[in-house]
């Protein structure tokens, strides 16, 4: 018997119990782990045939874990992208689009490739305009909200947008990847998709590439499902295991970073060689009084700028040395990067370095961090 059919841990009130527990197979004399199941295909006979159509045990227990998590079902992807472009992939010829003007490159780069190609037209809004997205709730067919924003950090009013009146048919997606299904749950707040990059959070390790897309529409569901079988985006056996493996400690790694991630704004926001922090859990932040009613917590990124010039954030970045100077985000060790030295994001300032805050002793990183500093 697993989680959906399990009411003791379908009723679980703490997703800190929910990570370890759900995910397993709870017959007598079965692997107290999910093992990798590293098949393609299988004995025929017993409903599971093909793995990119039936799937497998390993990728369906990360899909069962997100899924409770998030308050829905999950389909998991090859990576983050994939996962995102099973969304856009549901939408028809002459679509209209709306993205944040603070958006993940990736996911404005699949946008602006759909519109070059005819496929649909796209437009931009800042993630904090909430009339600006209840209005356009009105006439477009996808709202693709990214909260908080990646990487200034704006957390958009959810509950605001998600309630406004839209034209039949139309979508409302969240990408949850920066505050994770343990701080936000979209589709509480009225989303038809929440999506993240397992690559991130879930998987905590900076080892493996995965996606996952919770709805609760059955039609939804349907569709991420084929757009997946049909377009070959499925997630392979050791990826999955190590997803599943890195959601078991995601509540611990979680609490600790974001601990850690407050301490470090606070210190950041005094120190003379910052010109401005970004933090959704600091008062000053612009969209604070969202974050604080919107959000369980704050999150594990900071984003700041350096006084002086993108020469002087790039040797805060040489120069660290607990801190890794290295893309991506949400793993148990700190990273640092100048987004604006990464193509798509030349518009962002040029001083401004996005701190993933791992799961270190907080006054090693501020000793690291504060030694470098202008």
């Amino acid at each position: 018997m697993n989680a959906r059919t399990d009411p003791h841990l379908a009723a679980l009130s703490s997703t800190d119990s929910l990570l370890v527990a759900a995910g397993r197979d709870r017959r007598p004399g079965s692997p107290l782990n999910t093992p990798i199941f590293p098949a393609s295909n299988f004995v025929l006979g017993a409903g599971r045939a093909y793995a990119r159509d039936d799937g497998t045990p390993t990728w369906e227990a990360l899909e069962e874990i997100v899924g409770l998590l998030e308050g829905g079902k999950a389909v998991a992807f090859a990576s983050g992208m994939a996962g995102a472009a099973a969304v856009f992939d549901r939408l028809p010829a002459g679509s209209r689009i709306v993205i944040p003007d603070d958006c993940y490159q990736g996911v404005a780069g699949l946008a602006e490739s759909g519109r070059r190609k005819g496929f649909w037209n796209v437009r931009r809004l800042p993630a904090d305009d909430t009339l600006g997205w209840i209005e356009a709730a009105a006439d477009s067919d996808l709202l693709w909200l990214e909260s908080p924003s990646n990487p200034l950090l704006i957390v958009a009013d959810l509950r605001a947008i998600c309630a406004a009146p839209r034209k039949p048919s139309a979508l409302v997606a969240v990408d949850n990847t920066f505050a994770t299904s343990l701080n936000q749950r979209p589709l509480d707040l009225g989303a038809d998709v929440s999506f993240q990059s397992a690559t991130k959070f879930i998987g905590g390790h900076s080892d493996l590439l995965a996606g996952v897309v919770a709805v609760r529409r059955d039609d939804l569901l349907a569709d991420v499902r084929e757009s997946r079988h049909r377009n070959g985006a499925t997630p392979g056996a050791l990826e999955s295991f190590l997803a599943v493996r890195g959601a078991r400690t995601m509540a611990l790694r979680l609490e600790r970073a974001q601990a850690n991630a407050m301490i470090l704004a606070e210190r950041l926001c005094a120190h003379p060689g910052v010109a401005r922090t970004r933090y959704p859990g600091l008062p000053s932040h612009p969209t604070h009084a969202i974050a604080r009613t919107q959000l369980r917590g704050y999150g594990t990124i900071v984003s700041f700028d350096v006084r002086g010039d993108a020469a002087a954030a790039d040797a805060v970045c040489s120069r660290v040395r607990l801190i890794q100077h290295a893309t991506s985000l949400g793993a148990v060790e700190s990273t640092i990067e100048r987004r604006a030295g990464i193509p798509g994001q030349e518009h962002l300032p040029p001083s401004l370095l996005r701190l993933s805050v791992g799961i270190e002793n907080v006054d090693d990183l501020w000793a690291d961090l504060g030694a470098v500093l202008p």
